[in-house]
């Protein structure tokens, strides 16, 4: 039974999803969220599944006919679905194609037809490449090493597209190694800070492609939540602006696993392979467009999101009784 949504989720069931629900649904908002539980999982939304704020949607963004009744009566759109993974799409560059791109133009046309406000985009920082300007600013041009890097730029630019020729409230945030609770750590294509935590915690050595210098702006999932919201409340009105979340600040894989042992007490045993085609050296982003056009600051470092996210890996790897 629908709830009266004002916001939709798409992969409300994932990492970065299922955090951002959690927030509205304190905000007192009734939220739609739709997953089609290949990379999410409704569990992430615990008790907030049985919730009167939320409608839970077992759907794919592929499907045009879910994506109509999805979007309706909608004022506000989050996108965060999406296949990640840059080693994924060298892949299966077919697939995150008609995820990541396929997909995003479907919910737009349904955004559209139903008459949407205002349409957020989860996007990524893989667009800007390997290029050796740091830090990474939104006016430097694209330079995508991946499929999965060319399908979420041109996420960014269908928003163009449907901002200029429809008038639909469109924003592109690029996200940059977003990490915390609700992101796994098990799998070929896991994020370094899951896959690194989980092995620590299990006693296992960690393996780092490369020589582990490689730097990172890593943001947690605080950040991206927090400016979802601001993105969404904003009094401006947007047509595709691209905007980088992040923290300003970049670390060394090295310094990671470094600050994982501390917080564990223990010494991490490193193992070293060869660097991952697609992979980007070095990151960082300039964040002042985000205070400018949004009003958002990072709230989180790096540092300070480590103790929730092992507390929230610890609870995979040693279940409870």
């Amino acid at each position: 039974m629908s709830v009266g949504a004002r916001f939709l989720v798409t992969g409300g069931a994932g990492f970065i999803g299922s955090n951002l629900v959690a927030a509205l649904v304190r905000a007192g908002e009734r939220v739609r969220v739709v997953d089609n539980l290949s990379t999410g999982y409704w569990e992430n939304l615990g008790e907030l599944r049985g919730s009167a704020q939320v409608e839970a949607i077992t759907a794919d963004i592929r499907d045009p006919s879910a994506m109509s009744g999805a979007c309706a009566g909608v004022e506000v759109v989050l996108h965060q679905a999406a296949l990640g993974s840059v080693p994924r799409s060298i892949e299966d560059p077919v697939t995150s194609d008609a995820v990541n791109t396929g997909g995003t133009v479907t919910l737009l046309e349904a955004a559209r037809r139903a008459g949407v406000r205002r349409l957020v985009l989860a996007a990524s920082s893989a667009a800007y490449g390997d290029s050796p300007t740091l830090p990474k600013h939104e006016a430097m041009p694209a330079n995508p090493l991946s499929p999965y890097a060319v399908s979420k730029l041109a996420g960014e630019r269908y928003l163009e597209v449907f901002a200029r020729l429809h008038g639909l409230e469109t924003i592109s945030l690029r996200y940059f190694n977003v990490f915390g609770p609700h992101q796994r750590p098990d799998g070929a294509y896991a994020a370094a800070i899951p896959r690194f935590g989980s092995a620590a915690l299990r006693g296992e050595p960690i393996t780092i492609y490369g020589d582990g210098e490689t730097t990172r702006d890593f943001s947690y999932v605080e950040n991206a939540v927090t400016a979802n919201l601001a993105a969404a409340a904003a009094p401006r009105r947007f047509t595709g602006e691209v905007i980088n979340i992040a923290t300003g600040r970049r670390v060394s894989l090295n310094a990671v696993v470094a600050a994982i042992g501390e917080r564990l007490g223990r010494p991490i045993e490193v193992v070293h392979a060869a660097p991952r085609p697609g992979d980007v050296r070095h990151s960082l982003a300039d964040v002042s467009r985000a205070e400018e056009l949004l009003g958002w600051r990072p709230l989180v470092h790096w540092e300070e999101g480590l103790g929730p996210t092992l507390e929230f890996l610890r609870t995979l790897v040693e279940p409870r009784p």
